[in-house]
């Protein structure tokens, strides 16, 4: 098996060259409107908007910022295939401009504009960015009427294109089968409150993306992957940022595409690659060994359970886990702007 991966440097609006109902998941998370640290990009795509911040417009600015993001949210829905899937991580922003201070809500804005365009909402994610700072109440403080609760969550919402997908032919349907999870693992990646994941700290980055980067842990998209696509499916990020979807993507063998508008995430993008054989094969190793010791407790628990792996010969909560395979990977193939990853045709025989 072989999967590609291309990084376009280029706006993320710009996916003319990316043919209909070619892709099957995209995992995003875009720049935040009125959110400081995104506002002189917002500016260079549409000068108005940094004419409607210096007259102190938010309500101007908010829907200003969010008309760029809808030229993504346009191109998304006409290159999904139907029953593909659209994941966006995003905040919503408080901010005082001029005298006013006050909430903008993105994520409701966002949901909005995509029910427009047809997609069908489904329940979304509260990613839980808990704080502990012992100053992190807002406002006035302990003085009522002048205090503000903290913004300790984003949002992770998943939009459907048309119907359910539907598998037809055996070749799909065994795919189904090994792109599987564990029974174990479901029960946490379809909570509606993912309270476990950490931020990409940015100091980890280099200074000229730090300043840009809001990057989200590689858990959250290796999750989203893993639960809404199949194995050689396509997945797209047309914010890419530092890659993290692209590293999930060949973690989980699937294909990718990204778009990226910062040519300074170049360099970056080769020197975090290098490493995605070694990173992923543990990976998987941690997944097996994470089973089996969930396996062991529960058997000692319940007893013996009633099915068995057909791949590895562990036992297994379900009949849908009989066929799940972990493919570990050979080598990865660096080009211009396209990275080649080769897996091992059989599966990783760690837990055999």
């Amino acid at each position: 098996m072989k999967t590609s991966h291309k990084i376009v440097l280029s706006s993320s609006s710009d996916m003319s060259k990316v043919s209909d109902a070619s892709v099957d998941l995209m995992v995003t998370s875009p720049p935040y409107p009125m959110v400081e640290m995104w506002d002189e990009i917002f500016s260079k795509q549409n000068p108005e908007i940094g004419q409607a911040l210096e007259k102190k417009d938010g309500n101007l600015t908010f829907e200003l910022m969010n008309k760029e993001l809808d030229k993504t949210w346009r191109e998304t829905f006409r290159v999904l295939r139907e029953g593909g899937f659209a994941c966006i991580n995003i905040g919503n922003a408080t901010r005082k401009l001029g005298e006013e201070f006050k909430l903008y809500s993105s994520h409701s804005r966002i949901l909005e504009y995509c029910s427009k365009l047809g997609f069908s909402s489904l329940p979304e994610i509260l990613w839980r960015k808990q704080t502990n700072a012992p100053n992190k109440f807002m406002g006035s403080g302990m003085l009522p009427a002048g205090a503000y609760v903290t913004l300790e969550h984003e949002y992770i919402l998943i939009l459907r294109k048309g119907n359910k997908r539907l598998f037809k032919t055996d070749e799909e349907k065994l795919c189904r089968k090994k792109s599987a999870f564990f029974w174990e693992e479901r029960n946490i990646w379809f909570s509606d409150i993912w309270d476990d994941l950490k931020g990409t700290r940015q100091t980890e980055l280099d200074k000229k993306i730090r300043d840009r980067s809001g990057a989200y842990p590689f858990e959250l998209s290796f999750r989203l992957i893993n639960m809404l696509s199949l194995k050689e499916d396509t997945v797209l990020d047309p914010f890419l940022g530092t890659g993290t979807t692209t590293l999930s993507a060949m973690a989980t063998g699937r294909n990718s595409i990204g778009f990226e508008i910062d040519s300074n995430l170049q360099e970056h993008f080769a020197v975090r690659f290098q490493d995605v054989v070694d990173f992923s094969n543990e990976l998987i190793k941690k997944r097996l060994d994470k089973h089996l010791t969930f396996i062991q407790e529960r058997v000692k628990k319940k007893g013996l359970l009633g099915y068995t792996s057909k791949v590895y010969g562990f036992p297994v909560m379900t009949n849908q886990e009989t066929e799940i395979e972990f493919n570990e990977l050979k080598k990865i193939n660096f080009q211009k702007d396209l990275m080649e990853v080769e897996y091992n045709s059989s599966p990783a025989t760690h837990a055999c």
